[in-house]
């Protein structure tokens, strides 16, 4: 049975669990050949058996690195192009967090998550798009989050990676149209992930994301899978530039109370910027 992406290859960044995996599944569902990066290699082996087993007609696989690595994102962007002869959509998924006081906030971890989320996107931006102008175009899709959309306190560095990535988002979608290139991100809520196991563990911060949420429940892979698919095939072909939120309406409202994880682990003074 053939399916809406037969003959189309895709590259999956974090697509080894998570969010990532997720995209990858959904692609791979209805028929692109995939390929998933990541920097464990045995988690992707893992992942591409999963992959392999759904049957979907297209090829999977894998290719490990870091998205900091600019070596390692272009052989991934390669390896994904061999599929098919073409790369038709990557969705740029990897991406870390943290939290803790603004003003305590070393330059070395500040860097560290910049490397991922803002300067890993942009290279798998770069060597995607690479590839997609010798095949004549295709999408790529990038995860943001809602910290993108609302203040999250004491979660700075990754609220400025995430409005950073949508604004390279937008950019590149404008330079990129003319050569058939479509860019757009999408803005998880909280999501029952590895990342994200901390914030949902937690009583009081799961329960003031919830409280946020008009659509009163946590999100899924799934969830975010469903419009990532959408995004990167045929169906959204007239759809760039945008960073849309999947979110439950988490962004119209606020971001998680963290402050008690903040009092704990580094002070009241911390907490309340005496430092």
């Amino acid at each position: 049975m053939s399916g809406p992406l037969d003959g189309r290859a895709a590259l999956v960044t974090g697509g080894g669990t998570g969010i990532g995996l997720a995209c990858a599944t959904a692609l791979a569902r209805d028929g692109s050949a995939v390929t998933i990066m990541g920097r464990r290699e045995d988690r992707l082996r893992q992942a591409a058996e999963e992959l392999e087993a759904l049957g979907g007609g297209g090829s999977v696989r894998w290719s490990a690195g870091d998205v900091a690595d600019e070596d390692a994102v272009a052989r991934a962007a390669a390896v994904a192009a061999e599929a098919t002869g073409g790369l038709d959509a990557a969705v740029l998924s990897a991406g870390t967090g943290t939290a803790g006081p603004l003003l305590l906030t070393e330059r070395a971890d500040w860097q560290a998550l910049l490397d991922t989320n803002l300067t890993g996107a942009f290279l798998s931006l770069k060597h995607a798009g690479l590839a997609m102008t010798r095949s004549g175009g295709g999408s790529i899709v990038a995860i943001s989050s809602v910290a993108a959309a609302v203040t999250h306190r004491f979660m700075a560095t990754y609220c400025v990676s995430k409005v950073a990535l949508d604004g390279l988002v937008r950019n590149a979608a404008d330079e990129l149209g003319v050569a058939g290139i479509r860019v757009n991100s999408v803005r998880p809520g909280i999501v029952p992930t590895e990342l994200a196991a901390p914030l949902e563990a937690d009583d009081h911060v799961r329960n003031d994301y919830l409280s946020q949420m008009p659509v009163r429940r946590l999100g899924t892979v799934e969830d975010v899978a469903n419009l990532v698919r959408f995004l990167a095939g045929p169906e959204s072909a007239w759809i760039t530039g945008q960073n849309i939120s999947v979110d439950g309406g988490h962004w119209l409202r606020r971001g998680p109370d963290i402050e008690p994880w903040i009092r704990a682990g580094w002070g009241d003074d911390a907490a309340e910027g005496r430092v």
